[in-house]
Protein backbone atom coordinates (compact mmCIF):
# COMPACT_ATOMS: atom_id res chain seq x y z
CA UNK A 1 0.00 0.00 0.00
CA UNK A 2 1.21 3.32 -0.77
CA UNK A 3 -0.92 5.34 1.02
CA UNK A 4 -0.50 5.77 4.97
CA UNK A 5 -3.74 4.99 7.08
CA UNK A 6 -5.31 7.62 8.35
CA UNK A 7 -8.94 9.23 9.20
CA UNK A 8 -10.54 10.21 5.91
CA UNK A 9 -12.81 12.93 4.80
CA UNK A 10 -15.65 12.24 2.23
CA UNK A 11 -13.69 13.83 -0.61
CA UNK A 12 -10.62 11.87 -0.03
CA UNK A 13 -12.58 8.42 0.14
CA UNK A 14 -14.35 9.15 -3.25
CA UNK A 15 -11.10 10.65 -4.91
CA UNK A 16 -9.90 7.27 -3.52
CA UNK A 17 -12.78 5.10 -4.77
CA UNK A 18 -12.14 6.85 -7.80
CA UNK A 19 -8.72 5.60 -8.19
CA UNK A 20 -9.38 2.21 -7.46
CA UNK A 21 -11.85 1.41 -9.66
CA UNK A 22 -9.65 3.16 -12.12
CA UNK A 23 -6.63 1.62 -11.54
CA UNK A 24 -8.66 -2.23 -11.63
CA UNK A 25 -11.63 -0.72 -13.96
CA UNK A 26 -12.42 -4.29 -15.98
CA UNK A 27 -11.68 -6.72 -13.06
CA UNK A 28 -14.52 -4.64 -10.68
CA UNK A 29 -17.10 -4.04 -14.12
CA UNK A 30 -16.33 -7.86 -14.73
CA UNK A 31 -17.37 -8.78 -11.58
CA UNK A 32 -20.15 -6.53 -11.48
CA UNK A 33 -21.70 -8.07 -15.37
CA UNK A 34 -22.79 -11.17 -13.79
CA UNK A 35 -25.75 -10.84 -11.63
CA UNK A 36 -26.33 -7.86 -14.25
CA UNK A 37 -26.11 -10.09 -17.52
CA UNK A 38 -28.59 -12.33 -15.45
CA UNK A 39 -31.13 -9.74 -14.53
CA UNK A 40 -31.11 -9.09 -17.96
CA UNK A 41 -31.46 -12.51 -19.31
CA UNK A 42 -34.60 -13.04 -17.15
CA UNK A 43 -36.24 -9.60 -17.56
CA UNK A 44 -35.68 -9.55 -21.16
CA UNK A 45 -37.22 -12.77 -21.34
CA UNK A 46 -40.43 -11.25 -19.55
CA UNK A 47 -40.43 -8.63 -21.56
CA UNK A 48 -40.49 -10.24 -25.10
CA UNK A 49 -42.84 -12.54 -24.21
CA UNK A 50 -45.27 -9.90 -23.01
CA UNK A 51 -44.92 -7.81 -26.59
CA UNK A 52 -45.37 -11.13 -28.37
CA UNK A 53 -48.16 -13.03 -26.88
CA UNK A 54 -49.92 -9.73 -25.25
CA UNK A 55 -52.17 -8.58 -28.11
CA UNK A 56 -54.55 -11.22 -27.66
CA UNK A 57 -56.56 -12.93 -24.93
CA UNK A 58 -55.02 -16.41 -24.84
CA UNK A 59 -51.51 -15.33 -25.66
CA UNK A 60 -52.11 -12.84 -22.84
CA UNK A 61 -52.83 -15.92 -20.29
CA UNK A 62 -49.74 -17.17 -21.98
CA UNK A 63 -47.27 -14.57 -21.20
CA UNK A 64 -48.47 -14.28 -17.87
CA UNK A 65 -47.59 -17.65 -17.45
CA UNK A 66 -44.19 -17.57 -18.89
CA UNK A 67 -43.39 -14.52 -16.85
CA UNK A 68 -44.23 -16.19 -13.53
CA UNK A 69 -42.37 -18.88 -14.62
CA UNK A 70 -39.50 -17.01 -15.70
CA UNK A 71 -39.89 -15.20 -12.17
CA UNK A 72 -39.78 -18.56 -10.45
CA UNK A 73 -36.87 -19.65 -11.79
CA UNK A 74 -35.32 -16.29 -11.63
CA UNK A 75 -35.25 -14.88 -8.54
CA UNK A 76 -33.04 -17.91 -6.59
CA UNK A 77 -30.51 -17.36 -9.37
CA UNK A 78 -31.23 -13.80 -9.14
CA UNK A 79 -30.42 -13.70 -5.21
CA UNK A 80 -27.63 -16.22 -5.57
CA UNK A 81 -25.92 -14.09 -8.46
CA UNK A 82 -26.25 -11.28 -6.47
CA UNK A 83 -25.48 -12.26 -3.02
CA UNK A 84 -22.07 -13.83 -4.62
CA UNK A 85 -21.26 -10.76 -6.41
CA UNK A 86 -21.46 -8.35 -3.87
CA UNK A 87 -18.88 -10.39 -1.68
CA UNK A 88 -16.67 -10.85 -4.62
CA UNK A 89 -16.61 -7.12 -4.71
CA UNK A 90 -15.93 -6.13 -1.38
CA UNK A 91 -13.24 -9.11 -1.15
CA UNK A 92 -11.60 -7.43 -4.53
CA UNK A 93 -12.06 -4.35 -2.96
CA UNK A 94 -10.35 -4.95 0.23
CA UNK A 95 -7.32 -6.18 -1.28
CA UNK A 96 -6.95 -3.51 -3.99
CA UNK A 97 -7.32 -1.11 -0.90
CA UNK A 98 -4.18 -2.51 -0.15
CA UNK A 99 -2.03 -2.97 -3.38
CA UNK A 100 -2.77 -6.42 -3.52
CA UNK A 101 -3.65 -8.33 -6.82
CA UNK A 102 -7.32 -8.88 -7.58
CA UNK A 103 -8.80 -11.21 -11.03
CA UNK A 104 -12.37 -11.87 -11.21
CA UNK A 105 -11.72 -15.83 -11.03
CA UNK A 106 -9.89 -15.43 -7.22
CA UNK A 107 -12.84 -12.89 -6.27
CA UNK A 108 -15.27 -15.32 -7.05
CA UNK A 109 -13.28 -18.16 -5.70
CA UNK A 110 -12.68 -16.94 -2.39
CA UNK A 111 -15.87 -16.22 -1.54
CA UNK A 112 -17.57 -19.53 -2.91
CA UNK A 113 -17.19 -21.51 0.31
CA UNK A 114 -19.04 -19.33 2.22
CA UNK A 115 -21.73 -18.80 -0.06
CA UNK A 116 -24.41 -19.46 2.15
CA UNK A 117 -23.32 -17.04 4.57
CA UNK A 118 -23.19 -13.93 1.82
CA UNK A 119 -26.84 -15.01 0.31
CA UNK A 120 -28.18 -15.08 4.31
CA UNK A 121 -27.10 -11.50 4.89
CA UNK A 122 -28.17 -10.78 1.74
CA UNK A 123 -31.69 -11.77 1.97
CA UNK A 124 -31.77 -10.30 5.32
CA UNK A 125 -30.96 -7.08 4.43
CA UNK A 126 -32.97 -7.13 1.46
CA UNK A 127 -36.26 -8.19 3.81
CA UNK A 128 -35.37 -5.71 6.13
CA UNK A 129 -35.08 -2.70 3.14
CA UNK A 130 -37.76 -3.69 0.84
CA UNK A 131 -40.22 -6.50 2.11
CA UNK A 132 -40.44 -5.07 5.40
CA UNK A 133 -41.39 -1.40 3.87
CA UNK A 134 -43.68 -2.55 0.90
CA UNK A 135 -45.54 -4.91 3.24
CA UNK A 136 -46.38 -1.97 5.67
CA UNK A 137 -46.93 0.22 2.58
CA UNK A 138 -49.96 -2.23 1.90
CA UNK A 139 -51.25 -3.09 4.96
CA UNK A 140 -50.91 1.05 5.74
CA UNK A 141 -52.90 2.20 2.01
CA UNK A 142 -55.63 -1.04 3.11
CA UNK A 143 -55.92 0.92 6.62
CA UNK A 144 -56.50 4.36 4.94
CA UNK A 145 -58.55 3.17 2.18
CA UNK A 146 -60.86 1.64 5.08
CA UNK A 147 -60.37 4.97 6.98
CA UNK A 148 -61.18 6.72 4.20
CA UNK A 149 -64.28 4.95 2.86
CA UNK A 150 -65.54 5.70 6.26
CA UNK A 151 -65.18 9.07 6.14
CA UNK A 152 -66.46 9.58 3.00
CA UNK A 153 -69.55 7.92 3.81
CA UNK A 154 -70.11 9.64 6.94
CA UNK A 155 -69.65 13.05 4.36
CA UNK A 156 -66.53 14.25 5.67
CA UNK A 157 -64.50 13.81 2.56
CA UNK A 158 -62.74 10.88 2.33
CA UNK A 159 -60.63 11.81 -0.84
CA UNK A 160 -58.05 14.43 0.96
CA UNK A 161 -57.70 12.19 3.64
CA UNK A 162 -56.69 9.04 1.57
CA UNK A 163 -54.13 10.56 -0.05
CA UNK A 164 -52.78 12.79 2.81
CA UNK A 165 -52.45 9.57 4.81
CA UNK A 166 -50.85 8.05 1.59
CA UNK A 167 -48.26 10.85 1.52
CA UNK A 168 -47.11 10.51 4.82
CA UNK A 169 -47.00 6.93 4.39
CA UNK A 170 -44.63 7.13 1.27
CA UNK A 171 -42.58 9.43 3.52
CA UNK A 172 -42.44 7.50 6.09
CA UNK A 173 -41.38 4.49 4.23
CA UNK A 174 -38.91 6.33 2.35
CA UNK A 175 -37.39 7.37 5.58
CA UNK A 176 -37.23 4.12 7.50
CA UNK A 177 -35.95 2.68 4.06
CA UNK A 178 -32.60 5.13 3.92
CA UNK A 179 -31.95 4.84 7.68
CA UNK A 180 -32.04 1.59 7.70
CA UNK A 181 -29.49 0.75 4.56
CA UNK A 182 -27.34 3.36 6.55
CA UNK A 183 -27.60 1.03 9.71
CA UNK A 184 -26.82 -2.39 7.42
CA UNK A 185 -24.60 -0.44 4.79
CA UNK A 186 -21.12 -1.93 6.28
CA UNK A 187 -22.74 -5.31 7.03
CA UNK A 188 -20.89 -7.40 3.82
CA UNK A 189 -17.62 -5.31 4.32
CA UNK A 190 -17.68 -6.71 7.45
CA UNK A 191 -18.61 -9.96 6.72
CA UNK A 192 -16.29 -10.49 3.76
CA UNK A 193 -12.71 -8.36 5.71
CA UNK A 194 -13.75 -10.53 9.09
CA UNK A 195 -15.18 -13.74 8.24
CA UNK A 196 -17.73 -13.48 10.59
CA UNK A 197 -21.30 -14.79 10.49
CA UNK A 198 -24.77 -12.52 8.78
CA UNK A 199 -25.98 -11.71 12.03
CA UNK A 200 -23.10 -10.80 13.61
CA UNK A 201 -21.76 -9.02 10.43
CA UNK A 202 -25.06 -6.97 10.96
CA UNK A 203 -24.71 -6.55 14.45
CA UNK A 204 -21.02 -5.19 13.53
CA UNK A 205 -22.33 -2.65 10.74
CA UNK A 206 -24.87 -1.39 13.43
CA UNK A 207 -22.13 -0.22 15.70
CA UNK A 208 -19.33 0.59 13.72
CA UNK A 209 -20.92 3.06 11.09
CA UNK A 210 -22.07 5.34 13.66
CA UNK A 211 -20.75 8.65 13.10
CA UNK A 212 -20.64 8.38 9.57
CA UNK A 213 -24.24 7.32 8.40
CA UNK A 214 -24.29 11.25 7.09
CA UNK A 215 -21.06 10.54 4.89
CA UNK A 216 -22.54 7.04 3.31
CA UNK A 217 -26.25 8.58 3.05
CA UNK A 218 -24.58 11.56 0.69
CA UNK A 219 -22.77 8.20 -1.21
CA UNK A 220 -25.70 6.81 -2.14
CA UNK A 221 -27.57 9.97 -3.07
CA UNK A 222 -24.83 10.46 -5.74
CA UNK A 223 -25.12 7.14 -6.82
CA UNK A 224 -28.21 7.66 -7.55
CA UNK A 225 -27.96 10.77 -9.23
CA UNK A 226 -25.18 9.10 -11.59
CA UNK A 227 -27.57 6.27 -12.42
CA UNK A 228 -30.13 8.73 -13.60
CA UNK A 229 -28.03 10.68 -15.04
CA UNK A 230 -26.08 7.83 -17.22
CA UNK A 231 -29.34 5.63 -17.88
CA UNK A 232 -30.59 9.08 -19.41
CA UNK A 233 -27.62 9.93 -21.70
CA UNK A 234 -27.50 6.16 -22.77
CA UNK A 235 -31.18 5.12 -23.66
CA UNK A 236 -32.18 8.80 -24.93
CA UNK A 237 -30.40 9.35 -28.54
CA UNK A 238 -31.37 5.28 -28.92
CA UNK A 239 -35.32 6.30 -28.71
CA UNK A 240 -34.62 9.90 -30.76
CA UNK A 241 -32.90 7.44 -33.29
CA UNK A 242 -35.52 5.02 -33.40
CA UNK A 243 -38.20 7.73 -34.15
CA UNK A 244 -36.13 8.87 -37.09
CA UNK A 245 -36.39 5.38 -38.40
CA UNK A 246 -38.06 4.80 -41.16
CA UNK A 247 -40.88 2.65 -40.93
CA UNK A 248 -41.42 3.31 -37.16
CA UNK A 249 -45.35 4.50 -37.76
CA UNK A 250 -46.64 1.48 -40.06
CA UNK A 251 -48.27 -1.24 -37.54
CA UNK A 252 -46.64 -3.79 -39.50
CA UNK A 253 -42.97 -3.02 -37.61
CA UNK A 254 -45.08 -1.96 -34.96
CA UNK A 255 -44.01 -4.57 -33.14
CA UNK A 256 -40.59 -4.92 -33.53
CA UNK A 257 -39.69 -1.43 -32.58
CA UNK A 258 -41.53 -1.69 -29.72
CA UNK A 259 -39.47 -4.69 -28.85
CA UNK A 260 -36.32 -2.99 -29.62
CA UNK A 261 -37.40 0.24 -27.18
CA UNK A 262 -37.74 -2.60 -24.55
CA UNK A 263 -34.26 -4.01 -25.01
CA UNK A 264 -32.80 -0.58 -25.25
CA UNK A 265 -34.53 0.75 -22.31
CA UNK A 266 -33.87 -2.63 -20.06
CA UNK A 267 -29.93 -2.69 -21.72
CA UNK A 268 -28.70 0.40 -21.12
CA UNK A 269 -30.69 0.60 -16.73
CA UNK A 270 -28.43 -2.73 -16.99
CA UNK A 271 -25.46 -1.48 -18.11
CA UNK A 272 -25.39 1.42 -15.59
CA UNK A 273 -26.46 -1.04 -13.20
CA UNK A 274 -22.79 -2.93 -13.77
CA UNK A 275 -20.82 0.01 -14.50
CA UNK A 276 -21.88 1.79 -11.03
CA UNK A 277 -22.52 -1.16 -8.32
CA UNK A 278 -18.50 -1.26 -7.66
CA UNK A 279 -18.55 2.08 -6.99
CA UNK A 280 -20.65 1.51 -4.00
CA UNK A 281 -18.29 -1.75 -3.10
CA UNK A 282 -15.10 0.39 -2.98
CA UNK A 283 -16.68 2.90 -0.83
CA UNK A 284 -18.47 0.94 1.61
CA UNK A 285 -14.97 -0.69 1.82
CA UNK A 286 -12.71 2.09 2.62
CA UNK A 287 -16.07 3.59 4.73
CA UNK A 288 -15.34 0.51 6.79
CA UNK A 289 -11.60 0.75 7.13
CA UNK A 290 -11.94 4.37 8.07
CA UNK A 291 -14.94 3.59 10.69
CA UNK A 292 -12.03 0.93 11.89
CA UNK A 293 -9.24 3.30 12.28
CA UNK A 294 -11.88 5.98 14.07
CA UNK A 295 -12.70 3.91 16.72
CA UNK A 296 -10.32 1.34 16.96
CA UNK A 297 -7.13 2.33 16.09
CA UNK A 298 -6.61 0.12 12.89
CA UNK A 299 -3.88 2.65 10.98
CA UNK A 300 -1.67 1.98 14.31
CA UNK A 301 -2.50 -1.60 14.31
CA UNK A 302 -1.45 -2.05 10.38
CA UNK A 303 1.83 -0.41 11.52
CA UNK A 304 2.62 -2.36 14.32
CA UNK A 305 1.99 -4.99 11.73
CA UNK A 306 4.45 -4.22 9.16
CA UNK A 307 7.05 -3.65 12.07
CA UNK A 308 6.65 -7.02 13.06
CA UNK A 309 5.17 -6.52 16.50
CA UNK A 310 2.37 -8.48 16.03
CA UNK A 311 1.68 -11.76 14.70
CA UNK A 312 -0.43 -11.49 11.05
CA UNK A 313 -3.01 -13.44 10.58
CA UNK A 314 -4.58 -13.66 7.21
CA UNK A 315 -8.47 -12.89 7.48
CA UNK A 316 -9.09 -13.23 3.83
CA UNK A 317 -7.70 -16.85 2.43
CA UNK A 318 -4.83 -16.09 -0.11
CA UNK A 319 -2.20 -19.22 -0.36
CA UNK A 320 1.23 -18.14 1.51
CA UNK A 321 4.05 -18.69 -0.10
CA UNK A 322 6.60 -21.65 1.03
CA UNK A 323 9.09 -20.41 1.93
CA UNK A 324 7.44 -17.89 4.58
CA UNK A 325 5.22 -20.72 6.03
CA UNK A 326 6.42 -21.34 9.41
CA UNK A 327 5.18 -24.84 11.66
CA UNK A 328 3.84 -24.06 15.03
CA UNK A 329 7.23 -25.33 16.87
CA UNK A 330 9.72 -23.16 15.58
CA UNK A 331 10.07 -20.43 17.92
CA UNK A 332 9.12 -16.53 16.82
CA UNK A 333 11.83 -14.39 15.81
CA UNK A 334 11.21 -12.35 18.96
CA UNK A 335 12.02 -15.51 21.15
CA UNK A 336 15.03 -16.33 19.21
CA UNK A 337 16.18 -13.02 19.65
CA UNK A 338 15.78 -13.34 23.84
CA UNK A 339 17.52 -16.32 23.18
CA UNK A 340 20.71 -14.84 21.83
CA UNK A 341 20.23 -12.09 24.13
CA UNK A 342 20.40 -14.52 27.17
CA UNK A 343 23.47 -16.43 25.39
CA UNK A 344 21.59 -19.90 24.97
CA UNK A 345 22.43 -19.37 20.86
CA UNK A 346 25.67 -18.14 20.28
CA UNK A 347 25.47 -14.93 18.46
CA UNK A 348 25.95 -15.71 14.45
CA UNK A 349 24.52 -18.63 14.09
CA UNK A 350 21.56 -19.93 12.21
CA UNK A 351 18.66 -19.98 14.16
CA UNK A 352 16.85 -22.35 12.14
CA UNK A 353 19.61 -24.78 11.49
CA UNK A 354 20.36 -27.72 12.81
CA UNK A 355 24.32 -28.32 12.50
CA UNK A 356 26.36 -27.39 15.29
CA UNK A 357 26.65 -23.49 15.70
CA UNK A 358 29.80 -22.18 14.49
CA UNK A 359 30.52 -17.90 14.86
CA UNK A 360 31.70 -16.38 11.90
CA UNK A 361 34.69 -14.39 13.60
CA UNK A 362 35.00 -12.05 10.63
CA UNK A 363 31.35 -10.71 10.86
CA UNK A 364 31.50 -6.86 11.28
CA UNK A 365 28.17 -6.77 14.11
CA UNK A 366 28.01 -10.73 15.65
CA UNK A 367 25.76 -9.29 17.71
CA UNK A 368 23.36 -7.45 15.61
CA UNK A 369 19.56 -9.19 15.23
CA UNK A 370 20.18 -8.65 11.82
CA UNK A 371 22.87 -11.56 11.48
CA UNK A 372 20.39 -14.00 12.20
CA UNK A 373 17.15 -12.94 12.74
CA UNK A 374 14.88 -14.26 9.33
CA UNK A 375 12.85 -11.56 7.35
CA UNK A 376 9.00 -11.69 9.20
CA UNK A 377 6.58 -12.77 6.89
CA UNK A 378 4.70 -9.98 5.02
CA UNK A 379 1.32 -9.70 6.85
CA UNK A 380 -1.54 -9.74 5.78
CA UNK A 381 -3.37 -6.53 6.22
CA UNK A 382 -7.07 -7.41 5.85
CA UNK A 383 -8.03 -7.53 9.36
CA UNK A 384 -6.32 -8.79 12.76
CA UNK A 385 -7.08 -12.02 14.16
CA UNK A 386 -10.71 -11.84 15.56
CA UNK A 387 -9.94 -14.27 18.60
CA UNK A 388 -7.46 -11.34 19.82
CA UNK A 389 -8.85 -7.96 21.37
CA UNK A 390 -8.10 -5.42 18.67
CA UNK A 391 -5.74 -2.15 19.97
CA UNK A 392 -8.86 -0.04 20.40
CA UNK A 393 -10.04 -2.52 22.95
CA UNK A 394 -6.51 -3.19 24.78
CA UNK A 395 -6.28 0.89 24.96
Amino acid sequence: MDETLHPSTLSEILDRTAQLYRSRFLVFFGIACIPTATLLVFAGAVALFAVHFGSSTAGGIVSILASAALTLIGLPVLLVATSLATAALNHAAARSVFGQPITIRDSYRAVWLRGWRYIGLFVVQTVAVWVVPFAAWFMLVLIAAGLAAVAQSAGLGGGGLFAFAAMVVILGLVVYGFWISLRLSLGFPACVVEQSGAWAALKRSWSLGTGSRGRILVLYLLGIALNWILSIAIWVPFLVLLELLPGEESQKYQPAFMTVRLLVVYGAGFAVQAFTRPVYGIALILFYYDQRIRKEGFDIEWMMLQAGLVAPVPMLEQPQPPALAQSAAEPSAAELYRSISDGLIPAGADPFSTAPFSRDPLSPDPLSPDSFAPEPPAPDPIAPNPLQPTLGDRL
